[in-house]
Parts: structure tokens; C-alpha cells; sequence
């Protein structure tokens, strides 16, 4: 069994604020009626099982700070130091000491749209919005829809990244914010990041499926007609008609009946 020592009262004065035998690691005891049975030796109300004792850690303020300055949201701030469990006030004080640093975050990736990606040549002329927003467009996406964020690594550098999507699928690219002059640089931290800020960097939005060779051949030029194929005709070039007269009385053309 873990023993704790008492370090302070919380501000609402509702709760008591215990250390454990980690460095940083708090935890808070509601100060209610079973604790103060307890402190006089009430064994009769402490016997009582409808009360309960809650012990739930506790984060220091510095604490909140370092996490959310990290990363973390104030929701899974709160799921470590076990607020989500124990109420909405105790996500609320969370929130509240989030609230600077979440606004530092948001400074932090504004600021790192204007840095000037850094190339095999040095820093580019434009800034990363302006190369980020050209990719995209000629990937046929909507350069609008971007989402960005940032965080300070322990290294004290800040990473940033951007978020986007292309049909039903969620994308992240994630660089390295170095502030500076003009705007300071980025660099690519990963493969996604390194496709968007790269100029010679070019893929077709959806494969294409190869098309097959067609070789067109020329149609053969009619066949000239022999001069035996032609229609026989009579010694002057022209049919043999029967004269009027022998058709009235059944004359051949040749004279005999």
C-alpha cells in the first residue's frame, strides 16, 4: 500500500491535496465527513457503505502546461489526471490552465505558414501556405480545407503539422518549424511533407490504366477492273437493240424469223 503525505488544500477547499513518493505525482482527497470521522476515530461512520472515499491524481498547474505544450488535448490531459471521471470541474481547471498554451500552439503554426521551406538549394522564395497550396492544386484538391496545428518537442524546436483530406481518406505531413528572420524555415520531417514542398515532385492524381497500341493500316485501293469484266457489248462498243419492226413481228435481229 502506497502512503501519501498531505501537501495543501485545494483553492475550492472541498478537497486535500496529497504528494506521493514519485516527484511531481499528486493526488486529491475529498474533505468530506468520512475524512473527519476518520481523523477523530468515528469507527461507526466510517463503517457507513454508502460513503466513499475518491482518490484521483492530480496535475499541477506547470504540469497541464508541459502537456498540452507537448501535444496532448485538454481531454486526454484530463483522462490521465483522471477528471474525466471525477467531474466537469476538474476539466474546467484544466481548460483554463490549457488555455495560454493552446493559444501559443495556434501562434506557433500560424507563424510557420510564412517560414520558407528549406530545398537541396536553400530556403525557397515562397512561403509554406503559398508551396502547400500550389501542390495541392495540382494534386486537383482544395488547398482551403487545410488544418494545421504545433507542438514544442523536448528539444525546445517546434513541429507543425498539416492536415488534409482527399476524398474519404485523413492525410498528416509533419516539418520542423525553426523561427528566424523572413519568417524563419521549415524542413520536411516526413515522407508526405517531403512530396509537398519538393518542385520536381509529380504524381497523377488516380493511376491510369495503360491503353493498348492500335496500329490504323490503310485499306486497299479498289481493284482495277479487267477490261474482260466489262459488260459485253456488240462489234461498235455498244449493246445489240432490235429494230422496231422486228419486235412487231417477231424478227430476230439477225434477219431470220
Amino acid at each position: 500500500m502506497r502512503e501519501l503525505k498531505v501537501v495543501g488544500l485545494d483553492p475550492d477547499g472541498k478537497t486535500i491535496i496529497c504528494e506521493g513518493d514519485i516527484p511531481g505525482e499528486r493526488f486529491k482527497l475529498p474533505a468530506d465527513d468520512r475524512l473527519r470521522a476518520a481523523m477523530r476515530g468515528d469507527a461507526a461512520l466510517l463503517d457507513q457503505p454508502h460513503l466513499d472515499i475518491q482518490v484521483t491524481n492530480m496535475l499541477s498547474p506547470k504540469e497541464i502546461q508541459a502537456r498540452i505544450r507537448a501535444g496532448a488535448s485538454v481531454e486526454q490531459v484530463a483522462m490521465v489526471s483522471g477528471s474525466a471521471v471525477s467531474g466537469g470541474a476538474d476539466i474546467a481547471r484544466i481548460r483554463r490552465f490549457a488555455h495560454p498554451v493552446l493559444l501559443e500552439r495556434s501562434r506557433a503554426a500560424e507563424l510557420a505558414t510564412a517560414a520558407h521551406p528549406v530545398l537541396a538549394d536553400g530556403p525557397a522564395v515562397l512561403t509554406l501556405l503559398e508551396t502547400v497550396s500550389a501542390a495541392l492544386v495540382t494534386r486537383g484538391l482544395e488547398p482551403d480545407k487545410l488544418s494545421w496545428d504545433a507542438w514544442r518537442n523536448e528539444d525546445g524546436r517546434w513541429t507543425v503539422q498539416l492536415a488534409w483530406q482527399a476524398g474519404r481518406s485523413d492525410n498528416l505531413a509533419h516539418f520542423c518549424f525553426t523561427p528566424g528572420a523572413h519568417g524563419g524555415t521549415v524542413t520536411a520531417s516526413d515522407d508526405a511533407a517531403s512530396e509537398l514542398i519538393d518542385p520536381d515532385f509529380n504524381r497523377p492524381l488516380r493511376p491510369l490504366a495503360p491503353v493498348a497500341h492500335l496500329d490504323f493500316v490503310e485499306s486497299a485501293t479498289p481493284a482495277t477492273v479487267e477490261p474482260h469484266d466489262q459488260p459485253v457489248s456488240s462489234r461498235r462498243g455498244k449493246p445489240a437493240i432490235p429494230a422496231w419492226e422486228d419486235v412487231l413481228l417477231g424478227v430476230r435481229s439477225g434477219g431470220q424469223r
